[in-house]
């Protein structure tokens, strides 16, 4: 569809990070219950949606082999070191560090993988008018914010504290325009093909 860039989301299953969104299976999968009871045999088991397996993060990334950049989000706790060790695995194999960008609401996991040569992008839930501590003592490449709270103010203070502002989540054309005019480094949507055609 023309996208930059694909977004995923990680928990960490007993060593395996696993890419799904909810830490409850209900909503995404044919399963139930809380992810972190299962095994990972039980929720490769379970159906995705038309058949599709819940994927492993490598089996993410060595289906994209570089092609894109990957936004990983760091959903469940002890995420970022495991995803680290992972992540320089692929980079030693010839990915451009660039290509990765580590995001979380949780800023305690990606503190833990500040200085490792990756791009961090603290998320925030609500308004972002404060993000200049956070992003300084995680050393944030960019800085997520909602589209309920963005504004061109916004955007010109996290640019003119260097970094980039990515904006979550514009599915209509209308807000994806008024985003672009703002001057965003780039934003987050279900419908990509809404914007590049």
């Amino acid at each position: 569809m023309g996208a930059d860039g694909v977004e995923i989301d990680v928990h960490n299953l007993r060593g395996e990070l696993i890419v799904i969104h909810d830490s409850n299976l209900g909503r995404t999968t044919d399963g139930s219950g809380p992810l972190r009871r299962k095994t990972l045999a039980q929720i490769r088991s379970l159906n995705a949606g038309k058949g599709e397996k819940v994927p492993l993060l490598s089996e993410v990334l060595d289906i994209v082999s570089g092609r894109a950049l990957v936004n990983i989000e760091l959903k469940g706790a002890r995420t970022a070191i495991p995803a680290l060790a992972l992540l320089h695995k692929y980079i030693a194999a010839g990915w451009p560090p660039e290509r990765f960008l580590v995001s979380s609401f949780r800023w305690k996991e990606l503190a833990q993988i500040r200085g490792a040569g990756l791009r961090l992008g603290p998320l925030f839930a609500r308004s972002a008018r404060r993000f200049r501590p956070v992003a300084q003592r995680l050393g944030a490449w960019s800085v997520h914010v909602p589209l309920a709270h963005v504004n061109a103010r916004l955007v010109s203070r996290i640019h003119g504290d260097g970094r980039k502002i990515l904006v979550y989540t514009a599915n209509l054309r209308a807000d994806m325009d008024r985003l672009e005019a703002m001057g965003v480094d780039g934003f987050f949507t279900d419908y990509p093909d809404r914007w590049t055609q």
